[in-house]
């Protein structure tokens, strides 16, 4: 195959391949010729064209040379009588060559003009007064461009190389064709008669465009123009010559009183006037006026805040520029993106501040009353993230410092900083899994995909060379930690790869955590390079909050053990740091050892510093008997110094179980012994300095002055209305602290949540060691305060999100805690005792809300509280006779429905195996409980992190957990083939425990299952039906189950049950519906139980579909379907009213009652049903002549008597139903005028 000619190809290669394709006798690729369109403008193009048969056979000599058609062959180089040096002094170019051949140009009859003298520094340079002259010099050079670009004129005005005239004398002469080719020179052409042919192929031309009109010629100009390959130049440069040459407004003015700017003769380059440059010295517009009410883009500061679009600003401010409303102050969203990525590095600077201070603000909530849409989302769909990590690898450090602020402003929310160590100060006594892990609150891995994407851009290393290589001012060095704190936050996998990022935390640990420093000499120091600080401190701590592994990882590997010990060892005053600094590090460095500490770690440091913390903790006693309040910095210390203690208590209280472990595991028990000592040296501490008197008493009998409004603070109750926000962003999660920052919270200073929080946790522990002195902390259980704020906790939804559920664990913990609390004071305390029934409403409500990660909490109240007979006093009061009296008031008469007393008391009996039933079905949580149970309680050597668990679907136990037996069997069981006797062990007996404890809070807790809807119970309800052959016909089953359903169709009840709403689980209530439907064709052998259950969805207020499966595919089951009117707990209007619209249902009524498939003996709620259906649209206001195939079609026996004289549904008839006596005359009219005969016959009595 013959192949192109490459540049890498030699001359003998070349000559080779020649030969090759001379051999091979192939056609010749190209031909030449002249090329016609007879559609387009005839301009005629030379092209070569090569055949194949002129060639000859053989390889032509070299000399004498073959001619070639050239427009100058006469010049070409020849090889016969030619002189070589005349040749080569005529091609030659080299600069000595050509200044031998200038000729100085005769001046002699030449007048000289010298400049004239003037006072300015510089001569005056010669300006043309037309812009003309300009365009004209380069208009032999883009004059075919411009032809394209203007096609007011016509294309043949401008084929001269010559400028054309000007368009007065055009305008003046008229449209004139040249008499010769301007553009054409046939310098292609070969032969004598070059000039001819040149000549004919113009007057063609102009032939040509005389008989095209002016649409044709524009559009031939547009198709050119879109095959001809333009610059940009190009066509900018026809532009401007468009606009320069055809607008005559376009032009300058005539004098200098029409420009926006007065030159002076002193101002430099001035001379040469360009008016569209000095278009933005005129005066702007006046602002929007007041009183519109068209939306604005908005605009902002430098420093981010919003400014009004009614707001006048003075020009000085540099908040105008030249951008699509000049009149306007302030910088667009999209003009900051824009000059973020500008060649000035001012301008990238000064965009991305101005941004990091919107994010700012945004966070805070200022600009929610103002914009109609949120900031945050408006930035990162616009790609803000990407373009900030752009930013960030900028050459320029003050575009990289601003990158950075700006990155922290986006990620990190002050407020919810603030917030984290709030809680973590004031709920950190209560040895929770949330207490330390005030970093655990964000990590939502499903939705904060940002992260996920900025770890896989690289930008831990790029924060390594920052703080390594570049070593910026100490905001930034701030900016980078708290970035590298918030990524950390996001899951433990985040913070592992910020661990193993090579060199990173090497540079945090040797630069920012150094072991030896000198003080600074300035304040604040220029560099905080080789200082240690709280920002790195911090950064630590949220690693180690990551999991025991990291924890051990950076005391073991990074030498955070031995920092540790050189901060705490000194006094703050002696770390030779600002006053304020040294606190902050020390309060920093109590908490990191705090987490060390909940992970049982860092024993050996304790029993090291065992006088430090001595001295801090009198010290600590010291400033608390003195007259003035603690520095904030000092008050974060203290409260950092007790949790630290509190962990250290909880890791020496579980040496005696970690020893015996260890020997069991045949180990050595040299880490319990260590901690053995710890707790003796936490024992003789405490001892040391605790006060001789301790105030609980006094705090326990003034507890209604502590606690004035705990309901206005509540999360739960949320009476505020708090909100995360418009700017919260769920692929950001944040603490919403914008949302708690106007009123009253639960993490605000104010609230008095963790001061009852702590006494709580105080009394449990007082009252598990010595239960005797439960009753005497009975006063704050009956507290009016407490009281209200529980039945305000019964009543409440709350409103479950990443934002609110920070709170709601602490708020649930107190809940808990409260409940607990009584469980113990109950017995004894007859003022407990009264409030039991308020206290087990409370522990109902609070299993369903507990998050994941409290499910010690959820078993804990399921073991104690939840199946107590003690917090159940309508068990034991009267609570079941009573409604056996008011069952036999309402329902005298009524055999087949079961009494609720009975049931409910024998239920009572059942609780201790009610709650085995739920225990053991709830026994796949084990994991769950172990894990939080050894963080609820403190049993820190089998913590395995403090990061909570990721919020997923929902709570850790769901809204329907009393249905669980029910839904669990059916999903073992599957199809509902199987019988009684081939179900699970056990199944019978759950599944009565289960509708035993279901009719218990029916009837006596109907708070507690409010979360779930009627259509959801109806659904799980079902599963009785559909997960065995004969389950629902069991005695003890079918008792529950009528009485359930009575509950149920209660008409309050009722009214709330929408099938249109798919139950949770289900596509639609109608899939459920149809397998009810075959379940019951095959196995319900009529039970008028399992009848009702079908019933129940065939109301008329619901739709259609579900009747026309029972009349229409499952018409089978009418002949089963005998459920009395009796035995129905429906009033019977339900669903003959109102009269039935749809043909197609009318239809299958219709044909069920000819054909006998529906019959009054054995379907007679149906027959009633139908017949009221019928007749009210045999007699409506539509046309007679509907009445007429119904009675001649009529051959049932009675039925056309029915179907006639049917006058209304009546549920204490023998028929259902009541008729006339006789036909009305209306209706005898309208059968007359239908059948066309006088109608007689229907005049009996029924």
């Amino acid at each position: 195959m013959l192949q192109r000619p490459k540049p890498s190809d030699s001359e003998a290669d070349l000559l080779k391949e020649q030969e090759r394709f001379l051999v091979s006798g192939a056609p010749l690729a190209a031909k030449y010729g002249y090329v016609y369109n007879k559609n387009t403008i005839k301009l005629r193009y030379e092209c070569m064209r090569l055949f194949s048969e002129d060639l000859p056979d053989d390889m032509p000599s070299l000399t004498p040379a073959p001619s070639k058609k050239s427009c100058s062959k006469e010049n070409r180089v020849r090889f016969e009588d030619q002189d070589t040096e005349e040749v080569l002094d005529k091609h030659d170019t080299h600069i000595s060559a050509v200044l031998s051949r200038i000729v100085e140009r005769d001046t002699s009859s030449s007048l000289v003009s010298l400049p004239t003298f003037s006072g300015t520094a510089f001569p005056r340079v010669l300006h043309q007064t037309n812009r003309l002259c300009l365009c004209f010099r380069l208009f032999h050079v883009y004059s075919f461009t411009y032809s394209l670009l203007s096609p007011s004129i016509s294309l043949a005005l401008f084929m001269s190389r010559s400028p054309p005239p000007p368009p007065a004398l055009r305008e003046a002469s008229g449209p004139r064709l040249p008499s010769g080719p301007r553009l054409l020179s046939g310098e292609g052409l070969g032969g004598p008669d070059r000039s001819a042919e040149t000549l004919r192929i113009h007057q063609e031309n102009q032939a040509m465009l005389q008989t095209m009109s002016r649409g044709e010629i524009l559009e031939e100009q547009r198709k050119l123009l879109a095959q001809l390959v333009l610059g940009p130049l190009m066509v900018s440069l026809g532009a401007m010559l468009r606009a320069s040459i055809l607008t005559p407004e376009a032009l300058p003015p005539s004098s200098e009183e029409d420009l926006p700017l007065k030159p002076e003769k002193q101002w430099v380059h001035m001379g040469k006037l360009e008016p569209d440059k000095l278009e933005w010295t005129r005066d702007l517009p006046g602002p929007r006026r007041k009183g519109t009410q068209k939306a604005m883009q908005a605009r902002f500061d430098f420093a981010g805040s919003l400014i009004s679009p009614h707001e006048d600003l003075p020009t000085h401010l540099g908040l105008h520029h030249h951008g699509e409303e000049p009149e306007l102050a302030g910088y667009s969203l999209q003009e900051l993106f824009l000059l973020s990525r500008s060649q000035v590095i001012q301008q990238r600077s000064l965009s991305l501040n101005t941004l990091a201070s919107i994010l700012t603000k945004a966070r805070a909530g200022q600009f929610a009353s103002a914009l109609s849409g949120s900031v945050m989302t408006t930035l990162l769909d616009a790609g803000l993230l990407f373009l900030l990590r752009f930013a960030l690898d900028d050459n320029v450090e003050g575009v990289m410092a601003a990158a950075a602020h700006a990155i922290r402003a986006l990620l990190v929310s002050d407020q919810d900083e603030v917030r984290q160590r709030f809680r973590s100060v004031f709920f950190s006594p209560l040895g929770s899994q949330s207490s330390l892990s005030s970093s655990s609150l964000l990590s939502v891995p499903s939705l904060s995909r940002w992260f996920q994407g900025l770890l896989r851009t690289g930008l831990l290393s790029r924060l390594r060379y920052i703080l390594e290589v570049v070593r910026p001012s100490p905001r930034v060095v701030q900016d980078l930690l708290a970035v590298l704190t918030r990524i950390s936050r996001h899951s433990s996998h985040a913070a592992t790869q910020v661990l193993d990022c090579p060199r990173l935390m090497d540079v945090v640990m040797s630069e920012f955590l150094p072991t030896s420093w000198s003080a600074p000499s300035l304040h604040p120091p220029p560099s905080v390079y080789g200082l240690p600080l709280a920002g790195a401190l911090k950064l630590l701590r949220v690693l180690a909050t990551s999991g025991r592994h990291a924890c051990a990882r950076l005391l073991s590997s990074l030498g955070v053990r031995e920092r540790l010990s050189r901060l705490l060892s000194p006094e703050p005053g002696e770390l030779l740091l600002e006053s304020g600094q040294a606190l902050r590090v020390s309060a920093e460095a109590f908490r990191l050892w705090a987490v060390a500490a909940s992970y049982g770690q860092a024993c050996d440091t304790y029993i090291e510093l065992y006088s430090v913390l001595l001295r801090a903790l009198q010290a600590v006693t010291r400033d608390l008997d003195s007259s003035g309040p603690l520095l904030a910095p000092q008050r974060q210390r203290v409260q950092a110094l007790l949790a630290l203690l509190t962990q250290v208590t909880h890791s020496a209280g579980c040496h005696q179980e970690l020893h015996a472990a260890m020997l069991r595991s045949a180990g050595r028990g040299d880490a319990a012994e260590r901690r053995g000592g710890v707790g003796v040296c936490v024992v003789r501490l405490l001892r040391s300095s605790l006060p001789p008197h301790c105030p609980v008493r006094p705090l326990l009998h003034d507890s209604s002055s502590l606690l004035p409004f705990p309901r206005s603070c509540s999360a739960v109750c949320d009476l505020q209305g708090h909100g995360p926000g418009p700017e919260a962003v769920p692929s950001l999660p944040g603490l919403a602290s914008a949302g708690w920052k106007d009123g009253p919270g639960l993490a605000v200073p104010s609230s008095p949540f963790p001061l009852l929080t702590a006494l709580c946790v105080l009394l449990d522990s007082i009252t598990g060691i010595h239960k005797g002195l439960s009753s005497k902390f009975s006063g704050l259980l009956v507290s009016e305060p407490v009281i209200g704020y529980l039945g305000s906790c019964c009543r409440a939804t709350p409103n479950l999100s990443n934002a609110s559920a920070w709170v709601l664990r602490h708020e649930h913990h107190l809940l808990y805690l409260l409940v607990r609390l009584a469980h113990r004071v109950a017995p004894k305390d007859p003022a407990v005792a009264r409030h039991a029934s308020l206290y087990h409403q409370v522990a109902m409500a609070l299993l369903p809300w507990l998050l994941p990660g409290s499910e010690h909490l959820a078993h804990d109240l399921l073991c104690s509280v939840v199946f107590s007979k003690d917090f159940l006093p309508e068990s034991h009061s009267g609570g079941p006779e009573a409604l056996e009296l008011a069952e036999l008031k309402l329902h005298a008469g009524a055999p087949h429905l079961q009494a609720v007393g009975p049931l409910l008391r024998e239920a009572c009996v059942q609780l201790p195996s009610l709650r085995g039933c739920y225990l053991g079905h709830l026994a796949h949580l084990e994991p769950s409980v172990l894990g939080s149970k050894d963080a609820y309680l403190g049993r820190t050597p089998w913590v395995r992190s403090r990061l909570l668990p990721e919020l997923g679907p929902g709570p850790a136990l769901p809204a329907d957990w009393p249905y669980l037996p029910l839904v669990t069997l059916y999903e073992r069981t599957g199809g509902g083939e199987l019988q009684v006797e081939e179900l699970p062990r056990g199944a019978l007996q759950a599944v009565t425990h289960c509708l035993q404890w279901l009719l218990l809070l029916e009837v006596w807790r109907e708070g507690a299952l409010k979360a779930v809807t009627p259509v959801a119970k109806l659904a799980r309800l079902s599963c009785v039906f559909l997960s065995a052959s004969d389950l629902f016909l069991e005695r003890p089953v079918q008792r529950l189950l009528w009485a359930l359903l009575r509950l149920l169709t209660r008409p309050d009840r009722l009214d709330s049950l929408d099938l249109d709403v798919a139950p949770p689980g289900l596509a639609s209530f109608q899939d459920l519906f149809s397998a009810l439907l075959v379940q019951y064709e095959a196995v319900s052998f009529g039970d008028p139980l399992f009848g009702c259950w079908l019933l129940l969805p065939l109301q008329r207020r619901y739709s259609a579909a579900m009747k026309l499966a029972v009349f229409g595919e499952h018409v089978g089951a009418l002949r089963s379907l005998g459920v009395t009117l009796e035995q129905l707990s429906l009033p019977l209007e339900r669903y003959t009213s109102p009269p039935e619209a749809s043909l197609p249902l009318l239809q299958l009524y219709f044909r069920s009652l000819v054909t006998g498939g529906l019959l009054q003996a054995r379907c007679p709620l149906l027959y009633t049903v139908a017949l009221a259906h019928l007749n009210a649209f045999l007699f409506s206001e539509g046309p007679a002549q509907q009445v007429s195939p119904v009675a001649q079609r009529v051959r049932v026996k009675g039925l056309i008597d029915h179907l006639l004289l049917f006058r209304g549904p009546q549920q204490d008839s023998a028929l259902g139903f009541h008729t006339y006596q006789q036909l009305p005359p209306d209706r005898a009219q309208r059968l007359e005028r239908a059948l066309g005969t006088p109608d007689s016959s229907h005049g009996g009595t029924h």
